[in-house]
């Protein structure tokens, strides 16, 4: 991850949103940037992929056009965590939820955790919610994790 983000600061790269995670045996890095019009994905590419380690990895690098203002849907206002035991359907549930109330997921990170004595699922929500929603999204949110029999907690960003 340094080598890579070092030589993208070497290409000139102005890093924007960044992603890591370790997936099994692999890993997956995620970097959005911006780069001077001299260098090209090709460049990048050959760049990454000479990196120790990285020759026999897969490096897709290519145009990820957004506007240049993000929308008011993009700004995360609230983060929501729910914790628990295996529960099938947790994720479809809950994003229903925010389809119900309007609100736009802008996140989604999940995380099987292998303890001692259980496995226990965390996932955790980055959302957009108009605050005129907000009071009965998130109570919502909270009774079904309830009634999954799963731990929720809510930060108002």
């Amino acid at each position: 991850m340094a080598a890579v983000a070092g030589r993208l600061f070497d290409l000139g790269a102005d890093l924007a949103d960044t992603s890591f995670a370790t997936l099994g045996q692999g890993a997956e890095f995620t970097i959005v940037c911006d780069l001077p019009d001299s260098v090209g994905a090709g460049i990048v590419r050959a760049e990454l992929q000479a990196l120790p380690g990285l020759a026999e990895t897969s490096v897709w690098v290519g145009p990820f056009l957004l506007p240049e203002d993000s929308s008011e849907a993009q700004r995360v206002t609230h983060r929501v965590t729910v914790s628990g035991g295996d529960r099938p359907g947790l994720l479809a549930r809950l994003a229903e939820v925010f389809i119900e109330y309007d609100a736009s997921i802008v996140r989604l990170d999940s995380h099987r955790l292998r303890e001692p004595a259980r496995t226990r699922y965390v996932v955790h929500f980055d959302v957009n919610l108009a605050r005129a929603r907000e009071t009965p999204c998130l109570a919502t949110i909270k009774n079904t994790a309830e009634d999954l029999g799963v731990a929720c907690s809510i930060e108002t960003v």
